[in-house]
């Protein structure tokens, strides 16, 4: 993509505005919040003192609206008390110029580098270094800066307490994650009514994970019906598969298909219901055309095989997944769901409860470990870190020389833009203008007119403010507009001289948004050229994932079902980063380097296969004691060195070579047709063995179209 429509593209994206589902009641409790911390800041300290707590107050509420698993009080209180701090310390360095620019510089890198940690930490640590250069402008002492500091965490510890003590959906987010679980499920089984090898996205099942991770002491208080119904999802979506592939047994037309097919939509209807009981908290409705399809006595008669026992696996889970939604509520139903969660400790797979997340003073080291780790040269978030200190420094310096005031909002304002990502970070810098021209003169336009004194000009922020939490998610534009308004009606109320408001803002917005952009042309980090590496890592862990599920039919043991879910996991963490990787090189100004288009369609096609053809072998994995399956583990030992060996092939803009997996495979072949000719070929093989040899070859096909992509 050419550079010209590289900013054509992201130009368009950053004025693009959504329709999105708005949260009134959580946007009035944070400019409640914000209303409460003015007003008392006012009517005790003053207007520059009201100032700087509203602007605490009004970043930890916003720190709130992130996308995250933790409690929206905690995220309060971590902006609220890290943005007072500091202030405190950016005052009191700031009278030294070189003194305070390298605190920037220092800030902003650690800031850059908290993207480690997640898109929501890499946030809040930016705004509160880009709300600190406002606010340490305010106070006009050292014994000021600290009262400024501490109502600011103040305004945090405010709007925490407002979440706390005016709850607004508890456990929405987590409701919301595994209703979309189980939505997913619901929408897989009816595409393989029509598609039997239709692909699913991995997505909505992570997005799960993540929310089920808790606390020892949130685990106490979760909902009954948060417990449990992610590990069933889990567990339906290979025997979903297995049930409507053509190469686990049951042809592409007949009555057998007709079974199946009634299956799957029973399937997904009762998977809808659970999913609405779960998302709003109620019983669950069960369908009764869905029931009776399950109860029906034809599938033993229709199904044999494989095809039956996912049948019945099918039928299992799904019982278990609806007592699990039942949650709290009759004696029956609370009894149901004590069966379910019985049920999935005897299941295969580890229980939900090992999912631990850490506490807040365990997560320090594991932040700092996930910092470290990106402190190599090719990190994009090293470079990020890196553009956003020089940055911020330049742009203060910049906005000390140019004869305005206000110089702050140039860094403001590229701190504020900048992303890991280039499109992120260009599509928010012409938003953020665009945004800050629309609400300053809009606000500009009103002091003017109106000479409104302390108490309207606080009332507007408020408002203001109101407006951003209500619309935030519509556009970044529309935020913007909100956020300029609300600071030239703060800065107004504070004593601000506002008859060169509109100029100078917008001049260094202007001004931080080109240094921003052009950061990013000088400095990049492309993921363009790392598309080869990420598809490597795709490959190297969709290989052991099939090994891993291979190895449970050469030995069937409890202990290796935890290696077939971390291979399965990590998998799925692979081809996500892969799809979010080509995602933004779609989007760069920069030529495929040995990746065309056509190869990256091909090859992620036959990757998808690949780990499909596993997760068919996995949802027949055999229990523990049972036969095992002869040669299983020569062939889960070539897959996994022959993957790996691929991945680096993949990096190394070389062809991968299959060769060990075909000999091993043909080894096994042989032997197996050696054992049948032998004298006691009366004796039946283990179960499984046919299946693995049919799907192991399926693996081996979907291995060389691989390769046939490639060169595409």
């Amino acid at each position: 993509m050419s550079w010209l429509r590289a900013l054509k593209e992201t130009a368009r994206s950053g004025l693009k505005i959504e329709r999105r589902r708005l949260e009134p009641l959580i946007a009035l409790r944070g400019a409640a919040g914000l209303a409460l911390v003015i007003g008392v800041s006012l009517a005790l300290f003053g207007p520059l003192v009201a100032a700087s707590s509203a602007f605490g107050a009004f970043q930890a509420a916003i720190a709130t609206f992130q996308r995250s698993w933790r409690p929206r009080p905690v995220l309060a209180l971590i902006s609220g008390v890290s943005l007072g701090l500091s202030t405190f310390v950016g005052y009191v360095t700031g009278t030294h110029l070189l003194l305070f620019v390298a605190l920037l510089v220092v800030w902003t890198f650690l800031a850059g580098l908290a993207w480690a940690a997640g898109p929501t930490g890499g946030i809040i640590a930016a705004s509160n270094v880009a709300i600190m250069l406002v606010t340490i402008t305010l106070p006009t002492s050292a014994a000021q800066a600290a009262l400024h500091g501490a109502m600011i965490m103040f305004g945090g510890v405010v709007q925490a307490a407002l979440i706390v003590l005016f709850p607004i959906r508890r456990w929405g987010a987590q409701r919301d994650a595994l209703a979309d679980a189980l939505a997913a499920e619901a929408d897989y089984a009816r595409r393989l009514r029509h598609d039997p090898v239709a692909h699913f996205d991995p997505v909505p099942l992570m997005l799960a994970r993540r929310a089920a991770a808790v606390t020892a002491r949130e685990a106490r208080r979760r909902p009954a019906e948060l417990h449990g119904s992610r590990g069933v999802a889990e567990r339906i979506r290979p025997v979903l598969a297995s049930l409507a592939d053509p190469a686990m047994g049951v042809p592409a037309e007949g009555p057998e298909r007709d079974r199946v097919r009634e299956l799957l939509g029973a399937a997904a209807s009762l998977l809808d219901a659970a999913a609405r009981a779960i998302r709003k908290g109620d019983p669950v409705r069960l369908p009764a055309p869905a029931v009776a399809a399950l109860r029906t006595p034809d599938t033993g008669a229709l199904l044999t095989g494989p095809p039956l026992r996912a049948a019945d696996r099918l039928a299992a889970l799904l019982s278990d997944v609806i007592e699990a939604a039942e949650g709290d509520g009759t004696k029956e139903e609370r009894a149901g769901a004590e069966e379910a969660a019985d049920a999935i400790k005897e299941s295969r797979l580890p229980p939900e409860h090992h999912h631990r997340r850490p506490t807040l003073l365990r997560l320090v080291p594991v932040i700092l470990g996930a910092m470290r780790r990106e402190a190599h040269r090719g990190s994009p978030i090293l470079r990020h870190a890196v553009r956003l200190a020089a940055v911020a420094a330049v742009g203060y310096l910049l906005g000390r020389l140019l004869p305005l005031g206000h110089g702050y909002w140039a860094p403001l304002a590229a701190v504020m833009v900048m992303r890991p990502e280039f499109s992120q970070t260009y599509s928010r810098a012409v938003a953020r203008f665009g945004g800050t021209l629309v609400g300053v003169f809009l606000a500009s336009a009103i002091v003017e007119a109106a000479h409104p004194g302390t108490g309207p000009l606080a009332a507007l922020a408020v408002a203001c403010a109101l407006l951003m939490y209500l619309l935030m998610r519509t556009g970044y534009a529309v935020g913007q507009a909100c956020v300029g308004a609300y600071v030239v009606f703060l800065l107004g109320m504070a004593g601000d001289d506002l008859s060169q408001t509109v100029f100078e803002r917008v001049l260094l917005t202007l001004a931080g948004g080109l240094l921003a952009m052009i950061s990013y042309a000088v400095y990049p980090a492309w993921e363009t050229p790392r598309l080869r590496s990420r598809l490597g890592d795709w490959l190297k862990e969709d290989g052991r994932y099939a090994a891993a599920v291979v190895d449970q039919y050469a030995d069937p043991a409890e202990r290796g079902q935890d290696d077939v879910r971390r291979a399965l996991l990590a998998t799925r963490e692979a081809r996500v980063a892969w799809q979010e990787a080509v995602a933004t090189a779609q989007h760069e100004p920069v030529r495929h380097r040995g990746l065309s288009h056509g190869a990256a369609d091909a090859t992620q096609h036959a990757l998808a296969q690949l780990g499909r053809v596993a997760m068919l072998l996995e949802a027949h994995i055999p229990r523990k004691g049972a036969a095992s399956v002869p040669g299983a583990a020569p062939l889960a030992e070539a897959l996994r060195g022959a993957t790996d060996r691929g991945a680096k092939a993949v990096r190394e803009r070389r062809v991968p070579d299959w060769t060990p997996v075909r000999e091993a495979l043909e080894s096994w072949e042989a032997e197996c047709r050696e054992r049948e000719e032998a004298p006691e070929a009366g004796v039946p093989p283990p179960a499984g063995t046919g299946l693995v040899r049919n799907n192991v070859t399926l693996l081996l096909e979907t291995l060389e179209e691989f390769s046939q992509g490639l060169t595409s």
